[in-house]
């Protein structure tokens, strides 16, 4: 005892110096119990009364220490001398790390003599560093309750089977990898808890556990599970989700009290009819009805189906009965199986830029691609497969993708796989519908699901499995589906946002359910507390629970309409309805308006504008919006063909947000183009998306005598309702809606052809009409502007066109040192070659867009539809029929 003392620097004048301690520590002893796990040195204070009480202290029957306490080491060897111990809890998890991660506590064993407390039922050895199971917890008769969780267990004793009084075993979060064969011989176990852990198989004998009423499974690596579970006649409650199986036994079904089995997250590909049509049977995640689950199945069924590849002018494509497999020049692919179409039937499809006045995306998503329209709509097919490309969302953490499908009245999301092709390295959503309709990729908050029974249940978060939500019996009296998604928010992007090192918040929680009645009993809500905050440490009048509106408009603080209750981790209330929570910890009086300012710069992005312009054509420019995270490698990839200044400052933006380019002080463009809005070019800011348009521009000033200095200015379409007060006060200029501007100059011209209509010396065409009346065409006088913008592509352009080596080799010799006539010449000659193709239009489309000059490619697509807007308005002027001739039209047209 004196070495003890010496230890805990007690001498004489023990209790002299910190007369508080043993005082508060005597006071922490009553009714037998000891409770000491809430204080920093509470293995000292045990210490201190076993020295001064000792009578009293091994009377204990319930005691808690941390095992993150830096004496506990010492503290073990006093514990074998509690003999009435009943209730042992040597957690860790007590301390978090800068980071605010819980720190495991530093238990690695325990002293043999614990293994003679007869009397101790419950053992918590949570939040430890224990890599094996300790084998004097076998020697002890008693013990009904374990909890190992959160340690480093790789296998259990082969004689775990000898706690033969064992109700309620948990093991959750360790590294098991199997069990052994006598986990069967508990008997009287009734609750068996190993998820998240490396289980890849398990024993037959896990059916002899007749009393077990709620195994939990999840988020292991088993592939397939025995049939004996079939004799577990007492479970309730079978959690398989997040799993590898690919198939299940049907006699599951058939267990009497069973009221839940969650097979989620696995893959499934058939389930036997019992289980599929079962109520309480959860199978979301899972690719089923799919017959494409590898490449190997690809390569395999490749002999049996036709396959049909598309070229990039093509539109649509034929489905007989006997199924086909069809892959689009952009990458899109589809699986019919046979069967799918009684008839044969014609498909048709394209890709559409997506439109935010009715592609609404939801809070916190991210659009991932372009739209596909596939025609006939609402056709109905037998599990037709879809493969769309998407942007990879590298940057993108604790989210998923989903492919999301529009139904003619709203937007829903499908189950959908995700999976990277190995030669390509591209990124595919995979998915089965039903119908046609559009699609597209979206990443979305990691969504976490469940059906809600009148017998209650249990939701937790899979992104944070510290937040739950705890459905009690009576809850509801019809079923009801229940959703709930977090968004994981830094101390960092806290403090940065609101400039204050004291703030500090938890994850938001977003529930929702698809029924309109409240909740017939309250609803338990767990969440961490907010990142350094513990239960030690937390000063009470500095936390508050805001409620959030749908939309995150409005936070109002419900702290005092609500009872909290708190852990060391965590904090519990309980509510009727479901909306959007969030915990806050700060000084600030008027939380609800700093969440709402937090919570509109989370979904807003940095980016920068660029505005290049072609080394080799300047009045060819390029505009792209760019977020802040891309520029340097965006404009690496760019040097070398481009030049311009430096990016824009930086500004922030919302998904889907519409802004405008306008090109100002001696700078114009094509009004007609189709984007052009005002005289503006119209924008939609997608992040994972190409923002970027390249235009010509020109300028209606002399430019013989001088270069033109312009510019070009970004503005937003229109203020969001929800854009934060301080992001609207930091923009500049008189236009509230101005972004920024960037310098545009085009250098002063030389003599050139084509300038008041003229041509160059020694080339005399006829008239050229290339196209029909009712397509549009394409005069001379279009040729000629095309031409001024071919510049040093020439080349290629006419080798894409189908013209030959030896045909470009001449025309170049022949104009030797003259651009213009080179590009005329090359053109012209093309167009007298193919004036009598009606698809020459759609050629010379193709050619430029696979010469790298999509933006001539939008200049004939923007003339073509004009004449077709022109055709179509004559008609109906005149009241010309059908049967019109050809010749009436296009004199109608021009």
């Amino acid at each position: 005892m004196q070495k003890m003392a010496e230890l805990l620097g007690l001498g004489d004048e023990c209790g002299e110096g910190t007369p508080e301690a043993p005082a508060l520590a005597g006071s922490c002893l009553a009714d037998n119990r000891l409770n000491l796990d809430v204080y920093p040195d509470g293995c000292r204070w045990f210490l201190q009364l076993f020295e001064r009480r000792r009578g009293e202290v091994v009377q204990v029957e319930f005691l808690r220490l941390s095992s993150n306490d830096h004496l506990l080491g010492t503290t073990l060897g006093i514990l074998p001398h509690l003999k009435h111990l009943k209730s042992l809890v040597l957690k860790g998890g007590h301390a978090r790390d800068e980071f605010g991660s819980c720190q495991h506590g530093s238990l690695t064993s325990l002293p043999p003599d614990i293994g003679n407390l007869r009397c101790l039922t419950h053992l918590d050895l949570s939040f430890n560093s224990l890599s094996t199971l300790p084998s004097c917890i076998l020697h002890l008769p008693s013990l009904c309750v374990l909890l190992v969780s959160h340690n480093n267990l790789v296998a259990l004793p082969k004689n775990f089977g000898s706690l033969s009084k064992l109700t309620f075993f948990s093991a959750m979060k360790n590294q098991l990898k199997d069990l052994p064969q006598s986990i069967g011989d508990l008997a009287v176990l009734q609750n068996l808890d190993l998820s998240e852990n490396a289980l890849e198989f398990l024993p037959e004998e896990v059916g002899n556990l007749h009393n077990c009423t709620e195994l939990e499974l999840s988020g292991n690596r088993l592939s397939s599970i025995p049939d004996s579970l079939a004799n577990l006649k007492s479970l309730r409650q079978l959690h398989l989700h997040s799993n590898l199986l690919v198939t299940v036994p049907a006699s599951l079904a058939s267990l009497p009290n069973l009221s839940r089995l969650d097979l989620q997250n696995n893959c499934l590909r058939a389930v036997p009819p019992e289980i599929q049509t079962s109520p309480f049977v959860h199978l979301r995640g899972n690719p089923l009805g799919e017959t494409e689950p590898s490449p190997q199945a690809d390569e395999s069924s490749a002999g049996e189906l036709r396959r049909l590849f598309l070229a990039s002018g093509e539109d649509s494509f034929t489905v007989t009965s006997e199924g086909c497999k069809v892959v689009l020049a952009c990458g899109i692919r589809f699986y019919f199986p046979p069967g799918a179409a009684s008839d044969p039937l014609q498909i048709y499809f394209r890709t559409l830029a997506p439109d935010p006045q009715w592609v609404k995306l939801r809070h916190h998503d991210v659009l991932l691609s372009r739209v596909l329209e596939l025609q006939p709509h609402g056709v109905e097919f037998q599990q037709v497969q879809i493969w769309m490309p998407y942007a990879s969302p590298q940057t993108l953490h604790q989210r998923e993708v989903v492919v999301r499908t529009f139904s003619g009245q709203n937007w829903s999301d499908l189950s959908t796989r995700v999976k990277q092709k190995r030669k390509s390295k591209k990124h595919m959503a995979h998915c089965s519908v039903l119908h046609f309709s559009w699609f597209l990729v979206v990443s979305r908050l990691v969504q976490n699901e469940c059906k809600v029974p009148t017998e209650g249940t249990l939701l937790f978060s899979s992104v944070d499995p510290n937040i739950k939500v705890t459905f009690p019996p009576g809850v509801t009296e019809e079923t009801r589906n229940v959703k709930l998604q977090v968004l994981p928010i830094s101390a960092e992007e806290i403090e940065e946002i609101t400039a204050d090192a004291g703030c500090r918040a938890s994850p938001l929680l977003c529930l929702s359910q698809d029924s309109l009645v409240d909740f017939l009993r309250p609803v338990r809500i767990q969440l961490p507390l907010p990142p350094g905050v513990t239960g030690l440490n937390l000063d009470q009048s500095r936390l508050h629970l805001l409620h959030g509106d749908l939309e995150g408009k409005t936070w109002d603080d419900i702290t005092s309409q609500v009872v909290l209750e708190f852990t060391h981790l965590y904090a519990v209330f309980e509510v009727t309805h479901f909306s959007w929570y969030w915990l806050w910890y700060t000084t600030k009086t008027y939380i609800g308006g700093i969440a709402k300012k937090v919570y509109e710069r989370l979904r807003m992005y940095q980016v920068n504008f660029i505005a290049l312009q072609r080394k080799k054509d300047p009045e060819q420019v390029l505009l792209q919006c760019v977020p802040k995270h891309k520029v340097d490698p965006v404009l690496k990839r760019l040097q070398d063909r481009y030049q311009g200044p430096e990016p824009s400052d930086m500004v922030e933006m919302f998904e889907g947000e519409q802004f405008f380019a306008a090109f100002e002080r001696g700078i114009s463009i094509d009004m007609d183009r189709p984007d052009c809005v005002d005289g503006r070019l119209s924008f939609i800011f997608y992040s994972h998306l190409k923002n970027m348009k390249e235009i010509y521009v020109t300028s209606p000033v002399d430019r013989k005598g001088q270069a033109v200095k312009g510019q070009v200015s970004f503005y937003r379409g229109a203020v969001p309702d929800s854009i934060p007060e301080d992001a609207s006060r930091r923009r500049k200029g008189p236009d509230s809606l101005w972004l920024a501007t960037l310098p545009i100059k085009l250098p002063r011209l030389k003599p050139r052809w084509g300038e008041n209509r003229g041509r160059p010396n020694g080339f005399s065409f006829p008239p050229l009409n290339l196209g029909n009346a009712e397509t549009g065409y394409l005069t001379q006088t279009n040729l000629l502007s095309i031409a001024r913008r071919v510049g040093a592509d020439w080349q290629t352009i006419g080798l894409n066109l189908g013209l030959t080596y030896q045909q470009i080799e001449r025309i170049g010799y022949n104009n030797r040192e003259d651009l213009d006539k080179q590009i005329l010449d090359m053109l012209f000659s093309w167009a007298q070659q193919n004036s009598e193709d009606p698809d020459c239009v759609s050629k010379l489309i193709t050619a430029m867009k696979e010469s790298g000059r999509q933006d001539i490619a939008d200049e004939v697509e923007t003339i073509i539809e004009l004449g077709q807007q022109k055709y179509r308005e004559s008609i109906r002027r005149v009241g010309l029929e059908q049967e019109s001739s050809t010749e009436d039209s296009a004199i109608a047209m021009m």
